[in-house]
């Protein structure tokens, strides 16, 4: 290539030669004003100030500059250009064939491209300039390179490597260096570079519909917050057999410096890695990445791992977990610790997590069906009995699972579902068709508690034994056949009947009795008062007699004073005498009358009659007079 003389460029206010025809100017114009005069320029008769001189050389180059440019091969390239150069024909031959761009000067596309400035020497009978704007990534977006030269692409990879080229700005540097032909592993991201078009295509958001892509794809990689993202490289070695996802690879920095990824031994296809939220500048011919949600483990669960990806697969259960395998968090199977409430992110596409839930459950062998639904295949158990009656039966099973045990529970069974579908009701439903036939269906009906009471104790020892707790077995309604039910409710009534009329009896001898203790004590009650009257009577009787003796006897000794008196009396004055005295003193205590009060007297002048009854009611009268006195002194306090 033709040596290179660079000027100063010309443009707009900031070109060097305007500021030192300013700076002349200014010069001048000081000098002046120092000497009070104006210099003039003598050429034969005509005196010009210098400017006028000055001013109009300028003039005269920029009328034939192109016609000087094109005699000394002058090329300008502006601020936001980069000049392409394409040599038309040399003294050293054509390219090789298969060689697009040129890095000895052959004939064809130059490998080096030319900077701002001003250049002479590229005459255009031998080079052809081809300016071209600079390569502009916008912020949030990437750029995607296409090598339009160079070696070959291995067979076993799909993308050319990254080799040190000031990001594909020095195209003589990506040849040299080895780079190949193809799309590129390495990507442009924000910013502005002085590209050779000729060798490299740029992909960018604005051009993307032209090259088989979408504006979207040229964007960069955003995670969304509570997402992870679950990645798929297109490139590197072949996933190893019997494996579903590439091992993690160091030093990535999550799959955005993708030749450190393929350099590592990368392997293409789904990756054990994940991206979390976040913008990342990802090569979409390198890397496809799904987001999903972050997975939840609510309240009163926790989360079994199951992986199916990992290194070691050695059993940490102990030697006395014999039903299962399971492993350190990491490896590949079940993880022996489980995921607590929260949000997680997990690589869903490589592992498993299945729900158990910690709280109490309840697990209706009904109609009924739970919120949790694992007991949605689960119906009443149809038993029968030693009396040879089918009837069925519904029970409710409660269980729980402890967070430490869940690992256990699923490395056994692999889900809830299957410990409900698998375990649980063949265990309660054997258990129940078996204890039936020793006992008829009288037995659940009336020792309801003791059935259920067994029922528990058995249940809670054999689910002991899967790691399940049996917190409770509850018996639920019991359904006898018809006829059945039709007996038992006629002897039921029957015998509510009979407890009717024994209850009846047992009123009316109640009520007889309590008539005959009634009459008895009424009886009593006279016997007694009849005992107690002849008691009263016999004691009146006592009383009387012992009266009647002491009357006597009073008598008696009454009499024989008397008697000692009258013969006293009768010593004394003899009996006549005596007689007469005893006479006249009775007469006398016993106010005996001796006198009428009124003597009615018969006469001759016929008034003994009228003198009679007057004196009588004067007499009455009298008495009358007594008496009223007599009750008026009694009534005195």
């Amino acid at each position: 290539m033709l040596g290179a003389i660079t000027l100063p460029v010309i443009s707009g206010n900031g070109s060097a030669i305007a500021q030192q025809i300013s700076q002349q100017n200014t010069t001048q114009n000081t000098n002046q004003n120092k000497s009070q005069s104006v210099q003039m320029m003598q050429v034969g008769d005509l005196n010009f100030p210098l400017w006028v001189w000055i001013i109009g050389g300028v003039v005269v180059v920029f009328v034939f500059l192109p016609q000087v440019g094109w005699i000394l091969g002058l090329i300008v390239i502006g601020e936001r250009e980069v000049g392409i150069v394409v040599k038309k024909f040399s003294f050293r031959g054509d390219l090789p064939a298969g060689q697009l761009v040129a890095l000895n000067g052959e004939a064809g596309y130059q490998a080096d491209t030319l900077a701002p400035g001003w250049y002479f020497g590229y005459y255009p009978w031998q080079y052809g300039i081809r300016k071209e704007p600079v390569v502009v990534i916008p912020q949030g977006e990437i750029g995607l390179i296409i090598a339009n030269d160079g070696k070959s692409i291995p067979p076993d990879r799909i993308l050319g490597k990254t080799v040190p080229c000031d990001n594909f700005q020095n195209a003589r540097e990506f040849l040299l260096a080895g780079g190949e032909k193809g799309r590129q592993i390495g990507i442009l991201t924000a910013g502005t570079y002085r590209i050779n078009t000729a060798l490299f295509t740029i992909v960018t958001s604005a051009n993307a519909a032209q090259n088989g892509m979408s504006p979207a794809e040229l964007r960069l990689c955003s995670v969304a917050t509570e997402k992870v993202g679950i990645v798929t490289t297109l490139d590197g070695i072949p996933i190893e057999t019997g494996a579903i996802a590439g091992a993690i690879i160091p030093e990535h920095d999550n799959f955005q410096n993708a030749q450190l990824f393929i350099n590592g031994g990368g392997r293409r296809g789904l990756q054990e890695q994940i991206i979390l939220s976040g913008s990342w500048n990802l090569n979409p011919w390198f890397v496809q990445v799904e987001q999903v949600k972050m997975t939840d483990i609510p309240i009163g669960y926790v989360g079994v791992v199951i992986s199916f990806v990992g290194g070691s697969q050695d059993d940490v259960s102990g030697a006395l977990f014999t039903h299962g395998h399971l492993v350190n968090v990491g490896d590949k199977g079940v993880w022996i610790e489980p995921l607590y409430p929260g949000k997680h992110p997990l690589n869903t596409h490589i592992m498993k997590v299945e729900l158990v839930p910690t709280t109490n459950i309840v697990l209706n062998f009904s109609s009924r069906v739970e919120q949790h639904g694992y007991d949605s295949k689960l119906s009443a158990l149809n038993v029968r009995s030693n009396d040879g009656f089918a009837f069925n039966l519904e029970v409710a099973q409660i269980i729980h699972v402890g967070a430490l045990d869940a690992p256990r529970v699923i490395s056994r069974v692999g889900s809830m579902q299957n410990l409900v579908d698998h375990v649980l009701r063949p265990t309660v439903g054997n258990y129940f068709r078996n204890s039936a036939q020793a006992y008829t269906v009288l037995d659940f009906l009336i020792a309801r508690s003791d059935r259920q009471a067994e029922a528990s104790d058995f249940i809670r020892n054999a689910l002991h034994s899967y790691d399940v707790q049996a917190v409770d077995t509850l018996l639920g309604e019991i359904e006898p056949p018809e006829t059945l039910m039709q007996t038992l409710t006629d002897r039921k009534i029957a015998e509510e009947q009979r407890k009717t009329y024994e209850v009846q009896r047992i009123s009316q001898t109640q009520r007889q009795e309590l008539v005959r203790e009634t009459s008895l004590a009424d009886i009593q009650r006279e016997i007694v008062t009849a005992e107690q009257g002849v008691r009263i009577a016999e004691l009146q009787a006592k009383a009387k007699v012992k009266e009647a003796s002491g009357e006597a006897e009073a008598i008696r000794v009454t009499g024989e004073a008397k008697a000692d008196a009258y013969r006293a009396g009768v010593d004394a004055l003899g009996g006549n005498s005596y007689v007469a005295l005893q006479l006249m003193q009775t007469i006398g205590d016993r106010n005996v009358r001796v006198v009428p009060d009124v003597a009615v007297n018969g006469s001759d002048r016929g008034g003994g009659l009228l003198d009679g009854v007057l004196g009588m009611l004067l007499w009455n009268q009298n008495k009358e007079s007594k008496e009223a006195k007599s009750d008026s002194l009694t009534r005195l306090p």
